[in-house]
Order: structure tokens, then C-alpha cells, then sequence
């Protein structure tokens, strides 16, 4: 390891810390984040998405130009005050925000696609459109005389 280290802990440990983690370890936590399972089915698609920690009003879901987009972000603030003076001890106010995209066609609008948020997943129910078969249209030369 080329930095430096006390007791076998690397020094630079606290400044790369994720915010809304209880232990605050930004590696762990990033691998967990907004974890998708997308699953097929006959009529379309099924997507969950893990967002643990964040409530329905912190999530958004859009549909532009073929992309479904969805968009995760919080606010944190902790504030602890001395009881006797009522000065702060410590203030901290976090700020995250996620997003993930998936390309779903030109040929959806919102009202096709349902959504729903439960326990910390975020269910999206993708409906698949029918490709309109391409008729191959045979074009002939007009021929003079």
C-alpha cells in the first residue's frame, strides 16, 4: 500500500466516507446502491430496484426520448446541542442523489409503464410494444417505349 497507515488502517479513511451509512463506509454502501434486478416476461418486463433508506417522496421516474430514467435523492441534517447552553455541538447536513437509466424504445409513453414502491424497492412494470412487421415493398422500374 503506498499510503500511509496506522495500525494496519489507512489514514485517508475518514475523508472518503459515504454520508447516509450508519458506519459510513462509502465502498460497502456504494456497491448496494440502486441495485436492479430485470426480469422478462411475455407481455414485458419487470424491473426491482433497491433504494434502501429512501422514502417514495424522494424518488422520481421519467421517460424521455426512449430512456426511462429513475432519480433517487435526500436531505440529512443532524444537530446535536448542548442541553445547558444551547449551543451546537455538531451540525452536519448531507446531500446524495442517484440516478440509473434504461433504454426502453421510442414507442412507450408514461401511461404504459406502472410503478410502485414498497419497503425500500421500487417495482416498474415495462410493457413490451409489438414491432409493426416491415412490409417489404417490392419497387419496380417503369420501362418506356
Amino acid at each position: 500500500m503506498l499510503t500511509p497507515s496506522i495500525f494496519g488502517r489507512d489514514m485517508f479513511d475518514d475523508f472518503f466516507r459515504f454520508p447516509f451509512s450508519e458506519d459510513r463506509d462509502f465502498r460497502r454502501m456504494e456497491k448496494s446502491l440502486m441495485k436492479t434486478d430485470v426480469r422478462e416476461t411475455d407481455t414485458g418486463f419487470e424491473l426491482e430496484m433497491e433504494l434502501p433508506g429512501f422514502h417514495k417522496e424522494d424518488v422520481q421516474v421519467s421517460l424521455e426520448d426512449g430512456y426511462l430514467t429513475v432519480q433517487a435523492s435526500r436531505e440529512k441534517s443532524d444537530e446535536e446541542k448542548d442541553e445547558k447552553t444551547g449551543s451546537y455541538i455538531r451540525r452536519e447536513r448531507y446531500t446524495g442523489s442517484y440516478q440509473r437509466s434504461f433504454y426502453v424504445g421510442k414507442d412507450l409513453t408514461e401511461e404504459d409503464i406502472k410503478g410502485e414502491f414498497r419497503h425500500g424497492i421500487l417495482y416498474l412494470t415495462v410493457p413490451k410494444k409489438e414491432e409493426k412487421p416491415v412490409v417489404d415493398q417490392k419497387k419496380y422500374i417503369a420501362i418506356e417505349g
